[in-house]
C-alpha cells in the first residue's frame, strides 16, 4: 500500500561509519548523547517507509564491540514516580528494562548515573537496588545557575563535584528513559574530568528529527514537529550554521537555544568550540538515505492526520490540550491536508451512519476497504479485524468463522464471572477464539495465517477505544485513529 521511500541498508552502513569517523576526529573516544526511542520507533518507519523500527538498534549493533551504554535519569523523577506514557511504567523501572533490553542484545551496559541527585529517599533506594544487582551507579548534582553560569557550571564546584564515570571503550552512548533526564549534561561533565585526566575525548548529539539537510517544511520535518506538539518543539533554521557556512540547515528550537552555552562550556573546558553550529553536533544521516521524496512526503502526511485524532482523543480524555490541537491544525494547513485526506475516516463514518453503531475500516495492502460494524457478539473493531482476515484469505464474507457456540461461553465468562458489563469481545479476545478454531477449521487456520497482512495498514474507528483493543491494534501493527467520541455517555470511562 505505501511506496517503499527509504534505503534501510544503506542508512545503517553510513550511520555507522560517520559516527566511527566522529569518534577518530575527538582522538579516539566520544560520548554520543543519543535521543529519541533506540527500539521499536515507529513513528519514524512510519514516516520513512522502509525505516526499520530497529534500525537505530542495529546500526549500534554494527558498533557493539567499540560500545558502552550509560543510562542517566534524573533523580527528581525517580522521587515524584514519573510515567512514561507510551509504556505505563515509571522511570526508575524503565532503566531496569532498558538494562535487560540491551544486554539483551549483546550491548555492554556500563553504568546507570542519577543526575540532580540530593539524597532524594526514593532515589536513595534506587541506588541501593540497582548496587545490590551488580550494576554501577554514580551521583551527578544539581549545580547553581546551571546552564547559564559557566564560571561556575566548568569548574570544581560544579562539574567537579560529580562523581566520574568509569568507561572502558571508546564510544560511550548517554541515553535515558525520557527527555529532562540530563544527558547532554552527564556528556559535558565527563568532558570536563575527562580534561582534567588528558584524556582525548569528544561529544555528539543524535537524533533522528527533525531532518537537518531536508527544508523546513519538508512533510517529514512537519510531522516531527506534530509529534512533539505537546512539547512545546519547533523546527527551525539553524542561525549558527548559516552564518558559518552560509548554507540552510534545520534544526529544534531548544538546540539553538542552548548551543551558546554549549560552545561556551566547549571554549572554558578545552579552550576552543569544535563546532559552529548545533547542527554540527548532529551524526543523523537519515536524510542521506531517503530515495523517493514523495513516498516520505505522503508516509509523512498522513502522519500528520494521525496525530490530530490522537490529539483530538486524548483533550476528550482530559490528557491533552487545546493548544496542542491547535498546533496539529496550523500544520495540517501548513501541509495542506484534512481529514478527508485520511481514506479510512470516510469509510468508516458512512458505515456508521449506515448502521447506526459505533464502526470502523481499514484499508488492506492492495488498496481496498474492509468495514466493520458493532453487533451482539462483537465490537466493531474485532469485526473488522475477522473481516479483514477473510478478505485477505479470500474467504466469503457470509461464511463463520467462529460458532456463536464458541463466542458465547467467552462472554458467559467475561460477564458473569469477571465483572465486565460489556459481553462483546475485544479483539485480543476474538483472535484467541479463531486460534482455537483453527484446529478443526481450515477456514479459520487460513484466516489466522493473514495477521501478518495486517502490518502496516490503516484503519479508523468512529468511536474512542478501549486500552485493550488499542493495544492490540498496536500489537498488529496497524495504524489505529478514532472520532473523540465516546461509545457511551457517562461520566467514568474505563480503560
Amino acid at each position: 500500500m505505501s511506496k517503499i521511500g527509504f534505503d534501510n541498508e544503506k542508512y545503517l552502513n553510513l550511520q555507522s561509519k560517520h559516527i566511527r569517523e566522529r569518534i577518530e576526529q575527538f582522538g579516539g573516544k566520544l560520548y554520543l548523547e543519543f535521543g529519541g526511542k533506540l527500539f521499536d520507533d515507529y513513528h519514524a518507519s512510519r514516516v520513512l517507509p522502509g525505516f526499520a523500527p530497529d534500525s537505530k538498534l542495529q546500526m549500534l549493533l554494527q558498533l557493539k564491540d567499540e560500545a558502552e551504554v550509560v543510562i542517566a535519569i534524573n533523580a527528581a523523577d525517580i522521587e515524584k514516580n514519573k510515567v512514561r506514557g507510551d509504556l505505563g511504567i515509571t522511570y526508575d523501572l524503565d532503566v531496569m528494562r532498558l538494562i535487560d533490553a540491551f544486554r539483551a542484545v549483546g550491548l555492554y551496559v556500563g553504568s546507570v548515573v542519577l543526575t540532580r541527585y540530593e539524597s532524594q529517599p526514593s532515589a536513595v533506594k534506587f541506588i541501593q537496588k540497582l548496587e545490590s544487582l551488580g550494576v554501577k551507579v554514580y551521583r551527578h548534582y544539581s549545580i547553581e545557575g546551571y546552564p547559564y553560569n559557566i564560571e561556575g557550571i566548568v569548574s570544581e564546584r560544579g562539574y567537579g563535584r560529580n562523581e566520574y564515570i568509569e568507561t572502558a571503550r571508546e564510544l560511550v552512548i548517554v541515553t535515558a528513559p525520557g527527555p529532562g533526564s540530563g544527558k547532554m549534561a552527564v556528556c559535558m561533565s565527563q568532558l570536563y574530568h575527562d580534561n582534567l585526566r588528558g584524556i582525548k575525548a569528544g561529544y555528539a548529539k543524535f537524533e533522528t528529527f527533525p531532518i537537518w539537510n531536508l527544508p523546513l517544511k519538508h512533510p517529514v520535518n512537519m510531522a516531527y514537529e506534530a509529534a512533539t506538539a505537546d512539547l512545546n518543539d519547533v523546527n527551525m533554521l539553524d542561525p549558527f550554521h548559516l552564518d558559518a557556512y552560509g548554507a540552510t540547515a534545520v534544526n529544534y528550537n531548544r538546540d539553538v537555544e542552548i548551543f551558546p552555552v554549549v560552545d561556551a562550556m566547549f571554549k572554558k573546558i578545552y579552550g576552543d568550540s569544535p563546532y559552529k553550529s548545533p547542527t554540527d553536533m548532529g551524526v543523523n544521516m537519515a536524510g542521506n538515505c531517503i530515495i523517493d521524496d514523495e513516498a516520505v512526503s505522503e508516509a509523512s502526511r498522513q502522519e500528520i492526520i494521525r496525530r490530530y485524532y490522537a490529539a483530538m482523543c486524548e483533550q476528550k480524555e482530559n490528557a491533552g490540550t487545546s493548544e496542542t490541537v491547535g498546533k496539529i491544525e496550523l500544520l495540517m494547513q501548513q501541509a495542506n491536508i484534512s481529514v478527508a485526506d485520511r481514506t479510512v475516516t470516510a469509510a468508516a463514518n458512512e458505515k456508521a451512519a449506515l448502521t447506526g453503531g459505533p464502526a470502523a475500516a481499514m484499508q488492506l495492502p492492495d488498496g481496498r476497504i474492509v468495514t466493520g460494524k458493532t453487533s451482539s457478539l462483537l465490537g466493531a473493531s474485532s469485526a473488522l479485524i475477522l473481516n479483514a482476515l477473510k478478505t485477505l484469505a479470500d474467504i466469503d464474507d457470509k461464511v463463520e468463522l467462529i460458532s456463536p457456540s464458541v463466542i458465547h461461553p467467552v462472554q458467559h465468562l467475561k460477564v458473569d464471572h469477571l465483572g465486565n458489563h460489556n459481553p462483546r469481545l475485544h479483539i485480543d479476545e476474538i483472535l484467541i477464539a479463531l486460534a482455537i478454531s483453527a484446529v478443526t477449521s481450515k477456514r479459520a487456520a487460513l484466516a489466522l495465517s493473514q495477521l501478518e497482512n495486517l502490518n502496516g495498514c490503516e484503519a479508523h474507528s468512529t468511536v474512542i477505544l478501549s486500552s485493550t483493543d488499542s493495544r492490540t491494534f498496536k500489537k498488529l501493527g496497524v495504524n489505529i485513529t478514532c472520532e473523540p467520541v465516546y461509545q457511551v455517555k457517562k461520566l467514568y470511562h474505563a480503560k
